[in-house]
């Protein structure tokens, strides 16, 4: 595989532009993000603060020590995904990535399909995010916990669906205000997180009373099921998946960087390798620090339990807020990336009120109505969830299959269009995996389907871990992500493929007498069939 040199000669922006022509798109999103700022896009979604310290008590619980192995085995099957989505990202910078590169893969319908998924995932992770104030701020202070004392059976769930909803406000306005301001606070946030990374590494690593061998006990779990300590990994290994994915939102800002053909595969490479790293580092520090490897608290509270039981009160809950900030911008991150991907599939008049969705502020340089509209349907997640005391796996665990079967949408038309011979890769010394890139692409598309599988597989300790149980609640993932496929391409092949092109004030050329220019109208540049 080759790769430009981490200094790319400077670009005006044309060649990209002229790619993004290849969709049949004009340029109107300003170009001001550098090549800092789309690796931190891509790490604050993905988000190493976040995603460990939300779901470590889940994994620890289900798996004991010994679920640290998920790390690496998810890195792996992630960095086929990562590895490809680079090479694409290099070929094809757009906005609304996986939606116009399963478009251009496949078809339309595959495309819309992508889309479709990817957006109800991001608008659903939205929500899944923001949850995790609950999990942080009541440790810091008991003034946080505003509904009841943390002890009923629905206190944690209808409270943390009040933080996050304050939380989804603050991204909703952050977002409406345009790029600039958005990433100045995304990159002050990765920054800060980056740095309280290391020194929660350092600090975990002078405090640790047993050996790296600590990843070796299962805790007896899976004594008794069927399919033993497997069984039991297998589903603690949600723990990890929720961590690293997102790392193509570098992508989908393609179209606001500069020279992103060459700093996006980089960003979405160095976000997922940097993650893997510092994120593997906490999680195997922190069993070696804790005093008990058995404290109820790992199991209920999780890393936060860690770092107040290692470092005391007040150095403890110093890092719990740096924690915070991390959750702040990994939300803002996943706001962001949905709405460009609404933006790009409006652009198409593939969604509901395309024009308006589709329209860019001339004062902030950012589509806002999908800004307040992604919020606001965010927001209704919580409330479908509001007393249930699974709220944070079930959501969580819903959003990451969508996304994986967004990705597995991508991956699989690139696999055909290789075996068809379709598939060109960047010239011009951009990055490109070469004869690797069939088999990298295979395990891609393999470790996608199986993922997927493992995830939605029906489970009482995701989906209905506490009594009553019922059959549709251990099914869930299955029932609500069938019902959102299904649905949505039903929606689309009755009404919205025969309005799908791009509307006429988003196109490259000026429309002709056979392609009517009139607003809101759709030049039909792209294949129906």
């Amino acid at each position: 595989m080759t790769a430009a040199p981490d200094e790319a000669s400077p670009k005006d922006g044309t060649q990209d532009d002229t790619e993004l022509a290849e969709f049949g798109y004009r340029p109107e999103l300003k170009r001001t993000l550098g090549n800092f700022h789309t690796f931190a896009a891509g790490i604050s979604y993905i988000s190493i603060l976040t995603g460990t310290f939300q779901l470590f008590y889940f994994g620890y619980g289900i798996g004991g020590p010994a679920y640290w192995w998920s790390w690496p085995m998810v890195f792996a099957g992630q960095l086929m995904i990562a590895l490809s989505f680079a090479e694409l990202a290099a070929r094809h910078p757009v906005a609304g990535s996986v939606y116009n590169w399963a478009k251009k893969l496949g078809n339309p319908h595959i495309g819309w399909l992508a889309g479709w998924m990817m957006l109800v995932a991001s608008i659903v992770s939205l929500a899944a995010v923001a949850l995790a104030y609950q999990l942080t701020l009541p440790k810091i202070s008991a003034d946080f916990q505003l509904i009841g004392d943390g002890t009923g059976t629905y206190d944690t769930a209808t409270n943390g669906v009040v933080l996050a909803a304050v939380l989804i406000l603050f991204t909703t306005l952050v977002n409406a205000f345009g790029v600039k301001l958005m990433a100045r606070i995304n990159t002050a946030g990765v920054f800060i997180e980056l740095v309280a990374t290391v020194v929660l590494i350092v600090l975990f690593a002078v405090h640790v009373v047993r050996g790296p061998d600590v990843v070796l006990q299962t805790h007896h779990a899976g004594a008794g099921q069927h399919a033993g300590y497997l069984g039991a990994f297998l589903a603690a290994s949600l723990a990890s998946a929720y961590v690293m994915y997102g790392f193509d939102t570098a992508a989908s800002l393609g179209e606001e960087s500069l020279d992103p053909s060459r700093n996006a595969p980089r960003a979405i490479l160095r976000a997922l390798i940097a993650s893997f790293a510092l994120g593997g580092l906490i999680l195997l520090l922190a069993m070696m620090s804790v005093s008990s490897l058995t404290g109820k608290g790992l199991t209920t509270d999780g890393l936060q339990y860690v770092v107040l039981d290692v470092l005391g009160d007040t150095v403890g809950k110093a890092m719990l807020w740096c924690v915070l900030i991390a959750v702040t911008v990994c939300a803002l991150a996943v706001h962001t990336a949905a709405i460009r991907l609404a933006f790009a599939m409006s652009r198409d008049n593939n969604l509901p009120a395309a024009s308006l969705m589709a329209k860019v502020s001339p004062r902030f340089k950012t589509p806002v109505l999908p800004a307040v509209i992604v919020g606001v349907l965010s927001l209704g997640v919580l409330l479908i969830n509001i007393r249930q005391p699974q709220i944070f796996s079930v959501v969580t665990s819903i959003g990451i299959i969508m996304i994986y079967l967004a990705y597995l949408l991508v991956t699989g038309p690139m696999l055909v269009a290789r075996l068809r011979g379709r598939w060109v890769p960047a010239g011009g010394g951009r990055f490109t995996l070469g004869r690797w890139g069939l088999p990298v692409n295979l395990l891609a598309v393999l470790w996608g389907a199986g993922m997927i599988v493992n995830l939605a597989w029906p489970r009482d300790a995701v989906y209905n871990a506490t009594p009553p149980h019922h059959w549709y609640l251990r099914w869930g993932a299955v029932l609500f992500v069938g019902a959102v496929a299904a649905g949505g391409f039903a929606y689309y092949w009755c009404v919205q493929r025969h309005r799908t092109g791009v509307l006429a004030e988003h196109a490259a050329q000026p429309a002709t007498a056979e392609t009517p220019a009139a607003t809101g109208t759709p030049v039909t540049v792209t294949a129906h069939d």
